[in-house]
């Protein structure tokens, strides 16, 4: 069985909840579809867990009634706000996390600890855990009011939502822009045999450079989103040439990577590749709603030597990458969407060393 979602938010709103505040999961994807539908609730697309905590602390404790939703993953980003903020002050909402599963030989291995060890981090919050029916509306909404008073969270199992589509006013069309597999191609062509080392971040871009980039030396990271370049970096210092791919949901998870790394322009060899699709796509392609956000400068302001402009030429984009000038450098790309592609498997994912 599974909610009816519209039914299922339409009581939300009844029970006078007003924000959703919210980093994508796909085994919550039709809620948040519907809570962008509605006019009714606002959704609030959070850089971070810990910023979608923090926000939901603010609303609650200036008397709005907020609800979190993450995935079990992205549990861990809130252990600081949840153990620091909102234990010692006595602040409750309710915090709805996905419980991912995982299977040996999977290659989302970044799901792998908490499939079993999720109630155990929970209770080392120090709060209760509870299952969300997937039967009975009522039950569910019972439930969440339920963590709307107490210390406990709610934990959505997959399949717990009927499906519901974006409406057409909330759907991207990125046509005009070239897709990103035309880019990964083109990276795998200039660098084909050659050492330099490509880390992919989470989701569909490393899984479209292990379609579209065959013969380069990728490192593809499963989980960890907003550490692509940090983890970039510290390779970088070890002495190795570093390409990393990136997004710009995952550009904004943790900034401060950036920072960090512009302490070190002069002294690596580091390219950071944000191709910009505005969107999740790996979660349902809900829009990051980061036009406000100027990609460029900031990077430029935590001393990356910046391409001034977004790149939506495939030539213009060789041309740029025909730069073989040591340093931190920073490009930002316009994309459109490619069709889903497979995971990479295991064998490929699971290293601990890079080439």
């Amino acid at each position: 069985m599974a909610l009816e979602t519209k039914k299922f938010v339409d009581k939300l709103i009844n029970n006078n909840y007003s924000h959703l505040c919210v980093v994508p999961c796909s085994f919550a994807k039709d809620v948040i579809n519907e809570v962008i539908n509605n006019k009714n609730i606002e959704y609030v697309p959070c850089a971070s867990e810990a910023v979608a905590c923090s926000t939901a602390a603010g609303l609650k404790m200036s008397g709005k009634k907020p609800i979190v939703i993450v995935q079990s993953s992205g549990l861990t980003n809130m252990g600081s706000c949840i153990t620091s903020l909102l234990k010692p002050y006595g602040v409750t909402f309710p915090i709805l996390t996905s419980w991912r599963t995982y299977k040996d030989g999977d290659s989302e291995i970044q799901h792998q600890h908490l499939a079993t060890k999720l109630p155990e981090l929970i209770k080392s919050y120090g709060y209760k855990h509870t299952i969300m029916d997937q039967d009975s509306i009522d039950d569910a909404i019972n439930a969440i009011n339920e963590c709307d008073k107490s210390f406990s969270i709610g934990v959505i199992q997959k399949g717990s939502f009927t499906k519901v589509e974006l409406g057409n006013e909330h759907k991207l069309d990125l046509s005009n822009y070239i897709k990103r597999s035309e880019y990964l191609i083109s990276l795998n062509d200039k660098f084909k045999n050659d050492n330099t080392l490509f880390i992919g971040t989470t989701g569909n871009t490393a899984r479209e450079m292990y379609s579209f980039m065959p013969d380069t030396n990728n490192f593809y990271m499963a989980g960890n989103m907003g550490g692509a370049l940090s983890l970039g970096l510290g390779a970088a210092m070890a002495g190795k040439k570093v390409i990393v791919c990136g997004g710009d949901a995952e550009f904004v998870m943790h900034m401060g990577g950036l920072t960090t790394a512009g302490r070190y322009k002069d002294t690596i060899d580091l390219t950071y590749i944000l191709f910009d699709n505005e969107q999740n796509k790996s979660t349902g392609g809900q829009n990051t709603y980061q036009n406000h956000v100027d990609y460029i400068q900031i990077a430029k302001s935590s001393n990356l030597e910046v391409q001034e402009k977004v790149i939506k030429d495939l030539d213009e984009f060789s041309n740029i990458m025909d730069n073989n000038t040591k340093s931190l450098k920073f490009i930002c790309v316009k994309c459109d969407l490619d069709d889903e592609t497979p995971r990479p498997p295991i064998d490929i994912v699971k290293v601990k060393e890079f080439k």
